[in-house]
């Protein structure tokens, strides 16, 4: 069967009447537009079955703040594949990737958000505290700092001290066995002592040396006192005995130097000075090394005593010792002592030896 041949005027006219109608065919719906451009066919590929609708978490109705300048987000750095809108993951990852540098917080109204600065949330600020301070008056400073001239600063009561520091012994290669002692003590009160000294050395059974001081001390400031009085030097072995007025200090330097320095004046214008410094180390609490150096110098030569002028003697030490009690203490120590100026000269006339070394050992307490 042969169809009727149209004419091109009534094909026209019907294309026209369905383009009216809205009847497009669905061919001309699914049309390849992209043979128009050749260029992006590759490109193209179809939509995947699996594909996720981004902003299917989003609320219907969500409004948008004005206060949020959305234009200036860096919204090329988001993941949005990586996010999971609705949820809380989501909006961290969104916090994480977010560009606040480029958002315009200028423009956000901080106060409807509940945020002041300076002023904790919820605690509206305050000018002035609830309970202003007073002024401080004069009647104040005074009930602060009351008058203290009249207020004892010293007690009154008699107290007193005693220590055995030295009693040592030690072998010596000639003279056998020998033996030192340091005494000192004082009694009274905290403004005025009677102060007690003593020191002496024994050699090859015969004592070389011993002292005996009687002083009264007045403190004169923190640490430190003034001590007056008179020194007697005992003569043994046939030697005379000497006696001279003494004027000097008792006190504690700082960085915790016990300091003694004494100036000595005797019969035919004599005058002696000596000097003594001494510093202890707490290796532990019981454990404590004592260091010592003590010279002396005479302005005359007195030969039958054996000094003379100039700087007379050094003594340098270090002692070890142990605290069993605190009032009782055995120790350990080296010793040196060297003679100088004309008080070597003598020495070297008697024995030639003008210096010592000696391992030392003894006792130390107090009570």
């Amino acid at each position: 069967m042969t169809l009727p041949r149209l004419h091109p005027l009534a094909i026209g006219l019907a294309s026209a009447l369905l383009l009216a109608a809205g009847l497009t065919p669905a061919w001309a719906q699914q049309a390849d537009h992209t043979s128009h451009h050749p260029e992006t066919k590759k490109a193209a590929k179809p939509p995947s079955s699996k594909s996720v609708d981004l902003h299917a978490g989003h609320p219907p109705t969500a409004p948008k703040k004005s206060s949020d300048d959305h234009r200036t987000m860096d919204h090329g750095a988001m993941e949005h594949g990586a996010m999971k809108h609705g949820s809380a993951e989501a909006a961290d990852s969104v916090r994480s990737t977010m560009d606040h540098s480029a958002m315009d917080h200028s423009g956000m109204d901080h106060a409807s958000m509940g945020h002041q600065p300076g002023v904790a949330k919820d605690l509206p600020p305050t000018a002035e505290p609830h309970e202003p301070i007073p002024v401080v008056t004069p009647a104040d400073r005074a009930a602060a700092f009351p008058d203290l001239h009249d207020h004892a600063m010293h007690g009154t009561s008699i107290n007193s001290y005693w220590l055995l520091d030295r009693l040592e012994a030690w072998d010596a290669d000639e003279e056998g066995t020998g033996m030192a002692w340091e005494a000192k003590g004082w009694l009274g009160s905290d403004l005025n002592r009677l102060w007690l000294r003593s020191e002496g050395e024994r050699a090859g059974g015969t004592t070389e040396s011993a002292d005996v001081e009687v002083l009264y001390g007045r403190a004169i400031a923190r640490w430190w006192d003034a001590v007056t009085g008179v020194r007697h030097d005992f003569g043994f072995g046939g030697g005379p005995s000497r006696t001279y007025a003494a004027l000097g200090v008792i006190g504690l330097a700082p960085y915790k130097f016990e300091v003694k320095a004494t100036a000595y004046v005797g019969e035919s214008g004599q005058v002696g000075l000596g000097a003594e410094a001494e510093y202890e180390t707490l290796f532990t609490n019981r454990l404590i090394g004592q260091w010592l150096v003590e010279g002396n110098a005479w302005s005359k030569d007195d030969p039958a005593v054996g000094i003379g002028s100039g700087l007379s003697t050094v003594e340098a030490g270090f002692r070890l010792r142990y605290e069993f009690h605190r009032q009782f203490a055995p120790y350990v120590g080296v010793v040196w002592e060297r003679a100088y100026g004309g008080t070597a000269d003598q020495r070297r006339a008697q024995s030639g030896d003008i210096d010592d070394t000696r391992i030392v050992a003894g006792i130390r307490t107090w009570f």
